[in-house]
């Protein structure tokens, strides 16, 4: 039996160290280009586009009405706070799209022509389907959003080649969706997406990769943020609700230490990759906090 156990044992032991080199493997970046990888990732953000797209007419525009093509200034509502949703969601798209083609071995001029600009394209299909429906309409702010999102990725590409500060998100649940939640969000994974009250987008700075001194830890940074509170509704309109937690919109500055996880050093390309993807969030820290209405405020864990 002993000896049994030793061969289980040992057959264990190499399985899983074939999986580990298999995993590896796979999420290590290709140093010549690679035409399976790349047909492989462009299928799959073909595939995955057309699917997403698809079923966000199925689910939110099929019930409206159409209309001719038509542009609306909505530039003034929730405090801007979906702006900074599209540069947030321009720049990781587009980041996605770059990392999926170094992965696949492309040139770096393939990586920001056609990698890059994947959330620009993406958001752009998006607010054509806006520009046809009779509900909403094409916004140029947002346009103008999903551009700076995405010069945001290639200008540091181009001027240093990294990525010295990213765009990051944190949220946190608040009163204002209990009074609205078929706006705002009736559960949490909604109100993540919908409620701007919670909603924090920073941009988060490397500290490191602009001072160049080996004093300051290569994963250290520091993040500017923006929120508001005080919305029920996109613009400051009356809503005939029982409770109103707030009678006044206002903006919200932070300031607050962040962490780069992609500078975190490790050898295994599988957590690079799971990294990479988690940089996108903003760590809770200690936070300061200016708002607009003259008040200010030092939170010991902000999310």
């Amino acid at each position: 039996m002993k000896k049994q156990h030793y061969i289980i044992l040992f057959l264990c032991c190499s399985s899983l160290i074939w999986a580990q080199n298999s995993i590896e493997r796979f999420f290590k970046p290709s140093d010549t280009l690679n035409t399976t990888r790349l047909k492989s990732v462009v299928i799959s953000e073909v595939v995955i586009g057309a699917t997403a797209l698809i079923g966000l007419n199925q689910v939110w525009y099929a019930e409206y009405p159409r209309s001719e093509f038509h542009f609306i200034n909505d530039n003034a509502e929730w405090l801007q706070m979906d702006k900074a949703g599209h540069v947030f969601s321009a720049y990781h798209l587009g980041s996605f799209g770059a990392n999926a083609l170094k992965w696949a071995g492309s040139s770096r001029k393939s990586q920001l022509i056609y990698g890059s600009t994947l959330g620009l394209a993406f958001l752009t299909t998006v607010e054509v389907f806006d520009g046809y429906s009779a509900n909403w309409g094409a916004s140029l702010g947002d346009v103008i959003a999903n551009v700076s999102g995405t010069a945001l990725f290639v200008s540091q590409e181009l001027l240093w080649k990294e990525q010295r500060i990213v765009p990051k998100f944190s949220f946190h649940t608040t009163p204002y969706a209990s009074v609205r939640p078929e706006v705002l969000g009736s559960s949490l994974q909604e109100q993540i997406l919908k409620d701007y009250n919670g909603q924090t987008y920073w941009l988060s700075a490397n500290i490191h990769s602009f001072a160049k001194t080996s004093k300051i830890p290569k994963w250290l940074n520091v993040a500017i943020g923006y929120g508001a509170e005080g919305m029920i509704t996109g613009k400051d309109e009356f809503v005939n609700t029982v409770f109103f937690p707030e009678s006044k919109r206002y903006r919200q500055f932070y300031l607050s230490f962040d962490l780069d996880l992609t500078k975190i050093e490790t050898k295994s390309h599988f957590v690079k990759t799971i990294l990479t993807v988690f940089n996108s969030i903003k760590i809770p820290a200690p936070t300061f906090e200016i708002r607009c209405l003259g008040k200010s405020k030092m939170h010991l864990i902000y999310f």
